[in-house]
């Protein structure tokens, strides 16, 4: 069966994917059209039904549950992994309310974290994930909600943080952070979409096996990013849950999904 696939150029998707894209390991009736592409523009994709299989924030969730069903492997959850809010110099937070905030998209995990953590901040400018943190630099903004490899790099350029958004939701719910998860259009049979599930599975074992070196699609489609930082990348966002949500990681999407729900009345 030949699938259109999306997932981010980031090294927690390419390092997941890697075997089963490139034909590591044995993908037996699958092949796949692959489509590297932010998560936002993966976002809005799934709100038109594009791809069959597809990354998505779990933000978006709610308003994809009709055409698309969460697969156990493939999703970004954990803990310390959340987005940050960045500045240029300390602000206090009752003051976020009044202030310009970039956001990685309207349909990111991020910014339903950060609504969930400052529900009268409704200023908000979207940009590019990796464009926030110079735009804060050069005061096109406030202060930003930063994410990816962005988390390892902010202080680098003098920036500060003002709020931990993963940890801010972990201390009020006790719940694991879901960032995104492997998304599967409901019109493809049930029966391919558990075979395809075990193979995201097995395509993350692959990477394993000889991590921590780096293959050259993981390297290649890291933007302008040191090795050093791909490791932190993957470490911080491929975890057991990746393998396999379970039913933690299922308790938690589902916390999410209520305080979405909450914040969209």
């Amino acid at each position: 069966m030949h699938l259109s696939l999306g997932f981010s150029p980031c090294p927690n998707d390419t390092f997941i994917f890697d075997a089963m894209v490139n034909n590591k390991i044995d993908t037996k009736d699958f092949s796949f059209d692959t489509h590297l592409e932010d998560v936002e523009t993966l976002n809005n994709w799934a709100l038109q039904g594009k791809l069959a299989v597809t990354k998505l924030s779990f933000a978006v969730y709610l308003k994809v549950k009709d055409q698309y069903e969460l697969l156990n492997s493939g999703s970004a959850l954990g803990r310390g992994c959340g987005p940050l809010l960045i500045a240029k110099k300390d602000i206090p937070l009752e003051d976020i309310k009044h202030m310009t905030i970039a956001i990685p998209g309207e349909n990111t995990t991020a910014n339903l974290l950060f609504s969930i953590a400052f529900p009268e901040a409704k200023n908000k400018k979207v940009m590019l994930f990796s464009e926030i943190e110079n735009a804060v630099l050069n005061g096109d903004v406030d202060a930003g909600v930063i994410i990816h490899e962005n988390r390892f790099t902010y202080q680098l350029k003098g920036l500060v943080k003002l709020m931990d958004m993963g940890e801010y939701w972990e201390q009020t719910t006790g719940n694991p952070i879901p960032l995104g998860g492997i998304f599967i259009r409901k019109d493809v049979p049930e029966a391919t979409r558990a075979e395809l599930d075990a193979l995201i599975h097995q395509s993350l074992q692959n990477s394993y096996t000889t991590y921590p070196q780096l293959s050259e699609y993981v390297k290649s489609h890291a933007q302008e990013m040191d090795e050093s930082v791909m490791r932190q990348h993957i470490d911080l966002y491929v975890n057991d849950f990746s393998l396999d949500l379970g039913t933690e990681g299922k308790a938690a999407v589902a916390a999410l999904m209520t305080a979405a729900e909450k914040i969209r009345r």
